[in-house]
């Protein structure tokens, strides 16, 4: 029976593994695990209370036979000391009736020795069988605290578990706030998408400062180009005019 018990519990340990895999609240299989061991302990029980309630009914039994046993002892040797009587007082009837009834009373008394003895041998195995039940008995209960204590502990780290897990969303909810989302820009998104619109406007205004410069420079320099071939031109136009000769001292002195 201790074998079967502990084979048991192992199954059921077994079964208790899968089972919180597969559930979502270990809390109801644990539960259900105490009632298991609980449940085994209370069969062993019975069973043992079967056990030695058939020593008790044995006992009952050989103690009835004994006295059945002891009544047709005495009865026989009454009913032999009266055939004795009816003998020695010639009354030869009476002691013939006499000595039947004591021969049946011996029968009787016979049969009775016969189930003593075999309510004996029973009785003595169901002691044994009693005492084996009651030993199982306290083993199991030693078991059943050990594994009340277990599933306590389980229990426990079913809580520690929770409390983890609970604080492991926390914490996941609190990285999450620091996350971004695809979807919602973030302020160093939209800084960044910002300063990169700034200094595009300043380089594009850059480069359009740098060629109205440049084109300003080349109107200047177009216009002194365009002043110094006027003035080149003039020189020319001056050159290809007649000397003028001068005053009257000049026609003196032609």
């Amino acid at each position: 029976m201790a074998n079967t018990f502990a084979k048991g519990w192992k199954y059921l340990m077994a079964s208790l593994d899968k089972k919180i895999d597969d559930n979502a609240d270990p809390k109801v299989q644990i539960q259900q695990a105490a009632a298991a061991a609980k449940e085994q302990h209370a069969d062993i029980a019975r069973q043992a209370a079967s056990v030695i309630g058939t020593r008790s009914q044995l006992e009952m039994k050989l103690n009835r036979l004994l006295a059945d046993k002891n009544d047709l002892e005495d009865q026989a040797r009454n009913s032999l000391r009266s055939a004795d009587a009816a003998t020695e007082a010639g009354d030869t009837a009476r002691a013939a009736e006499l000595m039947t009834t004591a021969e049946v009373l011996s029968t009787r008394l016979v049969a009775v020795e016969n189930q003593i003895d075999e309510t004996s041998a029973l009785h003595a195995r169901a002691v044994k069988a009693a005492e084996q039940a009651e030993a199982q008995v306290r083993e199991s209960e030693a078991r059943l605290r050990e594994q009340l204590g277990q599933i306590q502990e389980l229990r426990a780290q079913v809580d520690q578990a929770a409390m983890r897990e609970t604080v492991n969303d926390a914490t996941g909810s609190m990285d999450g706030i620091g996350e971004s989302d695809s979807s919602v820009p973030t302020l160093d998104a939209v800084r960044a998408k910002i300063e990169r619109r700034y200094a595009e406007a300043l380089g594009s205004q850059e480069l359009l400062e740098s060629a109205v410069a440049e084109r300003m420079t080349e109107i200047r320099d177009s216009g002194i180009d365009m002043k110094a071939s006027a003035r080149l031109e003039q020189i020319r136009a001056e050159m290809k005019k007649p000397e003028i000769t001068g005053g009257p001292e000049n026609s003196a002195d032609r």
